[in-house]
Order: C-alpha cells, then structure tokens, then sequence
C-alpha cells in the first residue's frame, strides 16, 4: 500500500481573544491619528465631556468646603445648575433667567480671588475627574500642531484654569462683567451656550485663519449641537441619549469613557445623575454640620 506523502504547511497564528484581524488593527490606528493640519483646531466641552460630571457644581464644592457658601447655598446652586442643564435649552424665559443668576454669586469678588480659588479646587477636586481618555483625543490634536479649546458655560476662569492644567490652548467660557478688578454679579455677553458656542467658535476661527470645515468638536450633550454642526468633524464623547441618536443618524464617532455599567443607562440624563449624586453629597455634608459647633462664615474680600 503506497504512503501517503504530508505536505508541509506554514502554521497558522491564532489570534488571542480580542484580537482585531491586522486589516481591522490598521483601520482602527488610522481612525485614531490625527494628521497634522495647521489649519484646523478641536474644540472640547467641559461637563461630562472633558471631566466628570459639571465643572462649576465642583467648584461650589469646594467654596463651599471652604465656607464661602454655605451648605444652602450650595443646595440651592445645584438645583439651579441642574434646572438649566435639563430645561434651559432654547426657552427664551429660561434662558434669560439663567443669564441672570449665572454668575450672581461672585457679585463683589476680586478677580484675583476667583483666579486662586479655581486653582486651589481644580487640584483638590477636579483633576481626579478628569475623562483620561478624552485627554488622550485633545493630546492627539495638540500632537498634530492643532490648537484645543475648551468651550464650556462656566466661568471663563474656571475654563481657564483647566485649561493650562491640561496643557492645551486656551477656552471660551462665559464672561463676568468687572469694574475695578471686581465682579459685579453681571454678565458681559451671552451666556456660554446652544448657539453662543457655535458663534464663539466661529469669530476665533476667522480671527486665527481656521478652517472650521477641517476643525472638530467634542460634546456630550445635544444642546451643542450648533457648535458640533459648525466644523467639518463631530464627535459624540459620553453622549446623552439624544445625541447618541443624532451621531448614529449622521454617522458621527461616539467615544465613550463611561464604565459599562454607566453607558448602559446611557437612556438616563446624564445631568439627571449628577444631581442625585449632588443630593446625596449635599445631605450628607448638611447632616454633619448639624453636629459641628457653629464656626463663623467666611467671605472673599471685597474691594473698598
């Protein structure tokens, strides 16, 4: 009986668990590098975007940590940030009431105070909070030469401050009237939001020479859908669940950083959770109070 003869043939490599196909691998490198483009920019929303949920309860936080705010006020802050976030989008009523109260708060304070409180609590409370991988998508654009902006509707020195911490550019934010180096508790423009993001993005854009069909955009929230419409490439990090629809609708990337657990509730507000999450911080900070001997209020000075 003839033998058989084998024929070699080269081993095949079997792929780990995981392991996308070296076609898929190559496709996913190209997706994620920036080429460089001295042209273009990207431009980040803050809240839930950038960090953690919103910059500027963080940042009641921590004054009121320090008592310039007390435990009320602070309740009272984060209902109102959670109002505005849910339903002041385009009410005209709304929105005029947020402009109002926006930055009532820091009616009387020096300039320079805001300034070194935003950086004493941005170490203490906010750096933590920061979504590593949305620092990794704005290091890709600064590795490519591309400028970063933050573009949030919190104080543009809070903005500020997060901003140098993170090494980027610089940020649009919203605008406190001053006289003599102290805030009146007035605002000096629009409120930083809807459609003020996509027109502050637009006039930086014609005063830097920027093509903001080849500029990107990063948000979470469908409120910035003007700003996300504005530049040639969108993208949805973290998004709410009506953005995810809208992104799906145009084929815009979604990243999202969240852990599992939280993108499954992708169908809840995001901002919904963060007041609750704020609720029970408050009560608790309310309830310990209760039980520490009164201890006098402090205040920023003022100018004379």
């Amino acid at each position: 009986m003839p033998r058989t003869r084998r024929i070699a043939r080269p081993i095949r490599r079997l792929r780990s668990p995981g392991e996308p196909a070296r076609g898929a691998q190559e496709q996913l490198d190209a997706a994620l590098t920036v080429p460089p483009d001295p042209g273009a920019a990207a431009f980040f929303d803050v809240d839930n975007t950038m960090l953690q949920g919103a910059s500027i309860y963080w940042f009641a936080r921590g004054l009121a940590a320090r008592r310039y705010l007390s435990a009320g006020d602070l309740v009272r802050f984060a209902l109102g940030q959670l109002r505005f976030r849910v339903v002041a989008t385009e009410h005209r009523g709304h929105m005029d009431l947020a402009r109002q109260s926006a930055l009532a708060f820091v009616a009387g304070w020096r300039v320079s105070d805001m300034e070194r409180l935003a950086e004493e609590i941005y170490d203490e409370l906010i750096a933590e909070r920061i979504w590593s991988g949305t620092r990794a998508l704005a290091q890709q654009h600064l590795d490519a030469g591309q400028p970063v902006w933050l573009v949030t509707a919190a104080p543009v020195e809070l903005g500020r401050v997060i901003a140098n911490r993170l090494g980027l550019t610089g940020a649009i934010g919203t605008v406190a009237e001053v006289a003599d180096g102290v805030y009146t508790g007035a605002l000096d423009g629009d409120l930083m939001h809807g459609p003020a993001k996509a027109d502050a993005i637009t006039k930086l854009a014609a005063a830097e020479g920027l093509d903001l069909s080849r500029c990107s955009a990063y948000s979470d929230s469908i409120n910035d859908l003007p700003m996300l419409n504005t530049v040639g490439q969108a993208v949805a990090v973290n998004p709410d669940s009506a953005l995810r629809r809208e992104a799906r609708a145009r084929g815009w990337q979604v990243r999202d950083f969240r852990s599992v657990r939280k993108a499954a509730k992708v169908g809840i507000p995001a901002t919904l959770a963060t007041g609750a999450a704020a609720g029970a911080i408050i009560t608790a900070m309310a309830l310990r109070r209760r039980w520490r001997a009164p201890e006098r209020r402090q205040t920023p000075a003022r100018s004379r």
